[in-house]
C-alpha cells in the first residue's frame, strides 16, 4: 500500500484515541507481567530456597502472593484488550460501513451498470469484518510481541549470553521461511476475497429471480451454477491453506527446535559449568516466552493478509470517484417552471460505446404533455435518464427554465422530477412507508391524499392492516396494478413540476391499465410530463408526440396529425391494433 493509503487507514483511530491508548497500555502490562513472573521463579530457585527455613518458607509465601497478584493483573490486562479492543473495532467498522454505504449513494448509475450487487455487499461485510478484527489485534499484537520479544531475549542476554546467541541463531532462517510464504499466502487470500465476492452475487442473483427459476423449473441448473462457483472458490481455498499449512507447520517447527537447541546446548554448558541447572530452568521459561510472540506474529501475519486485502477492495471503492457531481457554484433548483431544452444532446454510455443520441435537438414548454415512442433501443429511455442527470450528456447540454441543469445541485434537480417507471421498486415495509418514500416529512393526512389522487385509497383499506400492512420483499404481496399505483401516490406526494412516465403501464392488464392511465393523467394536469409509450393507445391525448428512429426524432405532432401523415407513427398504431 502507498503511504496515502496507510495514512489513512490510521485515521480511523483518531476518534478512539483514548481508547487506543488505554488498550496499549494494558497491553503493554499484560506482556510485562510475563516478563516478570520468570524473573520471581528465578530468585525463589536460585535464592529463596538456600536461606534458612521459616525465612525461606515466608518469602517464598510473600512471592506466591505477589505473583498470585500479576497473574489476576494479567488476567485483567487481557480481559480489557478483549472487551474494549473489540469494542474499538467495531466502532471503527461501524464508522468505515457508513463510509462505504455513503459512498455507493454518491455513485451513478454507469457505476451500478458494471457491477454486481453481492459483490458490493461483499464489500460492506465480509471485508470490513476483517478490517476490525487489523485494527484491534494488529496494534496491540505487535506491540505485545515487540516487548516480550525485546524483553525475554535481553534476559536471556544477562542469564546467559551465549546460550541466547544460540536460541537466536535459528530466527532469521525463521524469519526469511516466514517472509517467504507471507507473499505467497497475500496472493492466495486477495484470490479468495474475489471468489466469495463472486458466490455472494450469485446466491443474490438467484434468490431475487427465485420465481422465474421456479418457473422454469430450471433449479438443476441454477445448482450446476452454483457449485461451479462454489468449486473456483474451493479451488483457491485450497491454494491459500497450502501455503498456510506450510507457513504454521515450518514456524511451529522451527520454535520447537529451539526448545530442542536450547536444551542440548544447555546440557553441554551444565558438564562444563558454564551454567547452573536453575539458570537452565530459568532460560526455558523464558523460550516460552521468546518464541510465543513469534507464534503471535505468525496469527498476526495471517490476519494482516485478510485485513490488507479487506481494505484494499475498500478503497477500490472509495477511489472510484461519481461521475455525476455538483459543480462547484451549484445553484439551488427552486420553482421551477419545467421549461426543458436539448440543444445539440449526443449520448453514448461508454468511450467506446455506440452513440445512443446524436446532435438532438427539442424544446419542451413548462406544463407541456410529450409522448416518446419508437422501436426499442433508439434511447427513449436513455433521453428521459438524462434530464435527471442520472447519465451526463457526451455532448451538448439540456436546459430547465433557460439554464444547463449541470448548475443545479444534482439533489434539488430530481426533487423537481417525478418517475414513475415500468418496473416499479418498492421496499420492505408497510404501504405507508412506501409512499411516504416521495416525501419523508409528510404527515399521515398528506400521504392518504396521495394514495385517493392515485385512485389507490380503496384498494389499501381493503389490505388486512390498510396503510400498515407489510407488502413483503419489493411488494410482493400486490399485483401489478396495485403496486404502480402505490408508485404514483409516491410521486402525487412528492408533488415535482417535471414528470416522466417510462412506459408505465405496459406490463399491465386491461382493467388496471385504465385505473393507472387514469391516475397518470390526473397527476400529470399542469406539469411538464414526458410519457415513454409501448401501448401507443395510451398516448392519444398527449399534446406532442415524438416519434424516434436511430436517426433522432424522425416525425412530431398530435395522434391525429401524425396519423394523417401515414409515416412511421401511422405504421407502428397500425401494427399494434393489427395484431389485437
Amino acid at each position: 500500500m502507498k503511504n496515502g493509503k496507510w495514512k489513512k487507514f490510521l485515521s480511523y483511530y483518531k476518534p478512539y484515541k483514548k481508547m487506543f491508548a488505554a488498550d496499549m497500555f494494558f497491553a503493554c502490562m499484560g506482556a510485562g507481567v510475563t516478563l516478570v513472573i520468570p524473573l520471581i521463579i528465578r530468585y525463589i530457585t536460585n535464592d529463596v530456597i538456600y536461606r534458612e527455613l521459616s525465612e525461606s518458607l515466608h518469602m517464598i509465601l510473600t512471592l506466591t502472593i505477589v505473583m498470585a497478584a500479576l497473574i489476576i493483573l494479567e488476567c485483567y490486562c487481557n480481559y480489557f484488550i478483549a472487551y474494549y479492543g473489540h469494542i474499538m473495532g467495531a466502532k471503527m467498522e461501524y464508522n468505515m460501513r457508513n463510509e462505504i454505504f455513503a459512498h455507493y449513494q454518491k455513485l451513478s448509475f454507469s457505476f451500478y451498470d458494471n457491477q454486481k450487487v453481492g459483490q458490493l455487499m461483499s464489500r460492506v461485510t465480509n471485508d470490513l469484518f476483517d478490517i476490525s478484527e487489523l485494527f484491534h489485534h494488529g496494534p496491540e499484537d505487535l506491540v505485545i510481541s515487540i516487548i516480550k520479544l525485546i524483553g525475554s531475549f535481553s534476559i536471556l542476554l544477562s542469564v546467559n549470553w551465549r546460550l541466547a546467541l544460540t536460541a537466536f541463531a535459528i530466527v532469521p532462517v525463521m524469519l526469511a521461511y516466514a517472509f517467504y510464504f507471507n507473499v505467497k499466502m497475500k496472493r492466495a487470500f486477495v484470490k479468495n476475497r474475489a471468489r466469495i465476492a463472486d458466490i455472494n452475487a450469485q446466491i443474490e442473483d438467484n434468490l431475487s429471480g427465485i420465481r422465474v427459476v421456479k418457473s422454469f423449473a430450471n433449479e438443476d441448473m441454477e445448482m450446476d451454477k452454483f457449485k461451479a462457483g462454489n468449486d473456483r472458490f474451493v479451488e483457491s481455498k485450497k491454494e491459500s491453506y497450502k501455503y498456510m499449512g506450510l507457513y504454521h507447520s515450518g514456524l511451529g517447527a522451527f520454535t520447537t527446535l529451539i526448545s530442542v537447541i536450547v536444551i542440548a546446548t544447555g546440557a553441554v554448558f551444565i558438564t562444563k559449568d558454564l551454567i547452573t541447572i536453575t539458570d537452565l530452568i530459568t532460560f526455558l521459561l523464558y523460550i516460552n516466552n521468546f518464541t510465543e510472540p513469534i507464534k503471535k506474529l505468525i496469527s498476526f501475519t495471517e490476519q494482516f493478509q485478510n485485513g490488507a486485502s479487506g481494505y484494499t477492495r475498500f478503497l477500490e471503492i472509495l477511489e472510484i470517484h461519481p461521475d455525476i457531481e455538483d459543480a462547484p457554484n451549484a445553484l439551488e433548483l427552486k420553482n421551477a417552471k419545467g421549461d426543458i431544452t436539448f440543444e445539440n444532446v449526443s449520448f453514448h454510455y461508454e468511450e467506446n460505446s455506440e452513440t445512443v443520441l446524436s446532435d438532438l435537438n427539442l424544446h419542451v414548454n413548462a406544463g407541456e404533455y410529450i409522448a416518446l415512442v419508437g422501436t426499442s433501443g433508439v434511447g427513449k429511455s436513455t433521453l428521459c435518464s438524462l434530464i435527471p442527470r442520472f447519465y451526463d450528456v457526451s455532448g451538448g447540454r439540456i436546459l430547465i427554465d433557460d439554464r444547463d441543469i449541470r448548475d443545479f445541485t444534482v439533489k434539488s434537480l430530481r426533487n423537481n422530477i417525478g418517475i414513475v417507471q415500468q418496473d416499479v421498486y418498492l421496499f420492505t415495509g408497510s404501504v405507508m412507508d412506501n409512499i411516504r418514500y416521495g416525501r419523508p416529512d409528510a404527515t399521515e393526512a398528506e400521504i392518504v391524499a396521495a394514495a385517493q389522487n392515485a385512485n389507490a385509497h380503496e384498494f389499501i383499506m381493503n389490505l388486512p392492516e390498510g396503510y400498515d400492512t407489510n407488502i413483503g420483499q419489493r411488494g410482493i404481496k400486490l399485483s401489478g396494478g396495485q403496486k404502480q399505483r402505490l408508485s404514483i401516490a409516491r410521486v402525487f406526494l412528492k408533488n415535482p413540476p417535471i414528470l416522466i412516465f417510462d412506459e408505465a403501464t405496459s406490463a399491465l392488464d386491461n382493467e388496471s391499465e385504465r385505473v393507472v392511465q387514469e391516475s397518470l393523467e390526473k397527476l400529470a394536469k399542469g406539469r411538464t410530463t414526458f410519457v415513454i409509450a409501448h401501448r401507443l393507445s395510451t398516448i392519444r391525448n398527449a399534446q406532442k408526440i415524438l416519434v424516434l428512429t436511430e436517426n433522432g426524432i424522425a416525425e412530431s405532432g398530435t395522434h391525429r396529425e401524425l396519423l394523417e401523415k401515414n409515416g412511421i407513427y401511422a405504421e407502428l398504431y397500425n401494427m399494434q391494433f393489427q395484431t389485437k
